[in-house]
């Protein structure tokens, strides 16, 4: 029978539509990394703004004032660091954060966590991306690696967890989420990072393979933070854009953790102009 809970085409449904949105898309963004420069910086920028969008939509009411400082800071990330540096980009950050913070206490006392989170949320992944992409060495293969890794932990984990099912990971947060999932999103991101590492023949694959396999719980972790801020609000998703997927938030909540996660791992071992180097060389 189709569509019913439980049976194999319920638990597939959505498979066909992910596939071709993914086909549709990833060519895209690869062209647009190996591109790098300026195309690579409005890229980046036109995601963080279309996270903006989203993320006021559903935790300011589209609040118009919110959605120019969250689009403002999301350009800040991707665009200053090419004129006034990190540094630069950063303080801009921090003066939109507060504005916001600000607004959202004058506006709605006593609100919710969330609406003090959404300008870092939108403006400090683009910063990590562009910071890893603009290693003149290493940059198109860490943030190649990066994205191959993002990719597989969640085509493992979805296999994983339809085909294994088991006991919950979260089920107050995400209630489709399971362990499984989570071992398979560890297992696919710790063989992008085998795959990668053996192209780029760095010295210690081991160490890339492990850092690839811990990288896959703050994917993971990413998706459960932006799923408690959907079902605190009561949404499904964060927005119907990309077919099979909701919206760009519910696209890229892996894609923005593991970003950040691994351009602080970069920049601490081999500095803020090497951190492709230094996610990559163990």
């Amino acid at each position: 029978m189709i569509g019913v809970p439980g049976s194999s085409d319920a638990r597939w449904g959505d498979l066909g539509v992910r596939a071709l949105s993914a086909a549709v898309l990833i060519p895209a963004v690869l062209a647009d990394v190996w591109a790098g420069g300026i195309w690579f910086h409005l890229f980046v920028a036109l995601i963080g703004v279309l996270m903006a969008q989203e993320w006021v939509a559903i935790v300011h009411r589209g609040d118009p004032l919110q959605f120019a400082l969250h689009a403002a800071g999301a350009m800040c990330g991707a665009l200053l660091p090419l004129d006034v540096g990190l540094g630069g980009g950063l303080a801009a950050i921090v003066v939109l954060v507060l504005a916001s913070a600000g607004l959202a206490a004058v506006r709605a006392p006593g609100g919710a966590a969330w609406s003090y989170l959404g300008v870092l949320y939108v403006s400090v992944p683009p910063i990590a991306l562009v910071l890893l992409r603009e290693d003149p060495d290493h940059g198109i293969a860490a943030i190649g690696m990066v994205m191959v890794m993002v990719w597989a932990a969640d085509t493992f984990a979805y296999f994983f967890g339809r085909i294994l099912g088991g006991p919950k990971l979260a089920p107050r947060i995400s209630p489709k989420k399971t362990w499984a999932g989570l071992a398979g999103a560890m297992t696919g991101s710790a063989l992008a990072g085998l795959l990668v590492g053996v192209w780029l023949a760095v010295p210690s694959l081991a160490g890339l393979v492990v850092v690839a396999a811990l990288l896959a719980l703050v994917e993971q972790a990413g998706d459960l933070f932006k799923s408690a801020m959907k079902r605190h609000y009561g949404v499904k998703d964060s927005g119907s854009l990309i077919p099979g997927h909701g919206g760009v938030i519910d696209r890229v909540d892996g894609l923005v953790a593991v970003a950040v996660a691994a351009a602080l791992v970069g920049a601490w071992r081999a500095g803020a102009d090497h951190a492709g180097a230094g996610l990559l060389l163990w």
